[in-house]
C-alpha cells in the first residue's frame, strides 16, 4: 500500500491544522464518526500544499511522527496546531476544498472564479473560520471580505471563511408579513430577526453590516442553502470555491447530495 503524508486544514467545526495518512473521503468519515472522540455533524476542510512552511507550525517535526501502525493502517489524525491557523497559512497554499455532510459523505471543490453579478441590495453571510457570525450586509462577498479583513475594523481577522446565504429577503419579508407563522429560512434565527435587521440596513443608508446571531451553526445550515461557493479573503486578497448546482452534484456525487 502507497501511503502518503498530507496535510489539511479543518475550518469547520473547528479550526486546526492536521497531518494524516488518509485520503480525503476516509479523513471525512473519521471526523464524522470514525473516532473515539466523536462528532455529529458536518464537516469543513482545504488540502494544504505539503511543501508549505511556516515559522508558527512544526510540521516537519510532526510529519516525522507520521508512521503507520504496526498492522498496516495508515496513521489517521496528528495535530500540528489548533489555534489561529488560518492566520498563518498563505492562500496560495490552499488546494481543494472539502466540504462533508453529517454521514460522513464528502464533495471536493475546486478554486474558480467569483460570480460578477450579484445584485442583491442586503445580503446575509455566515462566517465560518476563525469568526462564525450570521451577518447581514449591504457589501457585496468582495467587499464583505475586504471589510472584515481590515485591520483598521475592530471587527476583524487577519483572514476570514465564509459563504453568502442564498435568501431573497425581500421576497421572504412579504411572505411573513402574510403569514407570521412563516418558518425563518435559517432555523437558527428567527424571522423578526431578519425582518429587523434589514428595516435597520434600509433605513441607515451608512451603515454596512448588522450582526445576526453570535454563532452562524453551520450544522443548522443545509448546503442547499448557500448562494454561490466560499471565500477565503485576506486583506488585498481572496479565492473562491464555487459549489456546482444541485443537478451537477446529483449527477456525480449522489449519496452527499441526498443529505446535503
Amino acid at each position: 500500500m502507497n501511503i502518503e503524508n498530507r496535510i489539511y486544514m479543518v475550518l469547520y467545526p473547528n479550526t486546526a491544522l492536521i497531518a494524516s495518512q488518509f485520503d480525503p473521503e476516509t479523513f471525512a468519515r473519521h471526523y464524522t464518526s470514525g473516532s473515539s472522540r466523536h462528532y455529529s455533524g458536518k464537516v469543513v476542510f482545504a488540502e494544504i500544499d505539503p511543501a508549505y512552511r511556516h515559522d508558527f507550525f512544526d510540521i516537519d517535526a510532526i510529519l516525522k511522527e507520521m508512521r503507520p501502525h504496526e498492522d498496516g493502517r495508515p496513521k489517521a489524525t496528528k495535530f500540528i496546531a489548533s489555534y489561529r491557523v488560518l492566520e498563518h497559512v498563505a492562500l496560495s497554499a490552499i488546494g481543494k476544498l472539502y466540504i462533508s455532510t453529517q454521514e460522513g459523505h464528502c464533495l471536493g471543490l475546486e478554486r474558480g472564479e467569483d460570480p460578477a453579478s450579484r445584485k442583491e441590495a442586503i445580503r446575509i453571510y455566515a462566517e465560518i473560520a476563525p469568526m462564525h457570525m450570521l451577518v447581514m450586509s449591504r457589501f457585496n462577498p468582495h467587499e464583505f471580505g475586504a471589510y472584515i479583513t481590515d485591520p483598521t475594523n475592530h471587527k476583524s481577522a487577519p483572514k476570514q471563511f465564509y459563504t453568502q446565504l442564498n435568501i431573497d429577503i425581500p421576497e421572504f419579508l412579504e411572505e411573513f408579513e402574510a403569514n407570521p407563522f412563516q418558518p425563518s429560512p435559517i432555523p437558527s434565527l428567527h424571522p423578526s430577526t431578519i425582518r429587523d435587521g434589514y428595516l435597520e440596513l434600509m433605513a441607515k443608508p451608512d451603515k454596512k453590516s448588522k450582526g445576526m446571531a453570535l454563532d452562524s451553526n453551520l450544522d443548522n445550515i443545509s448546503y442547499r442553502l448557500l448562494k454561490h461557493g466560499f471565500n477565503f479573503s485576506a486583506k488585498g486578497e481572496s479565492i473562491f470555491y464555487p459549489l456546482p448546482d444541485q443537478h451537477t452534484i446529483e449527477a456525480k456525487n449522489l449519496k452527499f447530495w441526498r443529505t446535503m
